[in-house]
């Protein structure tokens, strides 16, 4: 579960300066959907995988495979609809692979465009 929170939040962050605009922007946009996430609410959830799917369309070719590991996450969480069971079942199963992954995102986010993730 910690996992899980980890990933949908991961967001949180400022952007103080950018290479790869495109990216970089979107990278920005999706912390914003991601900041303070309650992963129960799938609304929410939803707003951030569809900025979470913007970003992946301009990510880094490196980056690719950690955003399709991020963007599978995030739609099982969504058709979780808030079910803590199935929330907490899906941290277990894939939570390793994701914060991996949120890893790489966020060690590429600070390298190159200066963006601080938290997570």
């Amino acid at each position: 579960m910690a996992a899980l929170a980890a990933v949908m939040t991961m967001g949180i962050g400022t952007l103080t300066a950018c290479s790869g605009v495109d990216y970089c922007s979107e990278l920005q946009n999706y912390a914003e959907a991601a900041k303070n996430l309650d992963i129960k609410d799938s609304e929410a959830v939803g707003k951030m995988l569809d900025e979470a799917k913007k970003v992946s369309k301009s990510a880094p070719d490196d980056l690719k495979d950690d955003w399709k590991v991020v963007l599978d996450y995030a739609e099982k969480a969504k058709e979780a609809n808030g079910d803590m069971t199935k929330l907490a079942e899906l941290g277990k199963n894939d939570g390793e692979k994701v914060a991996s992954a949120g890893a790489a995102i966020a060690k590429q986010a600070k390298d190159t465009c200066k963006v601080t993730i938290d997570g």
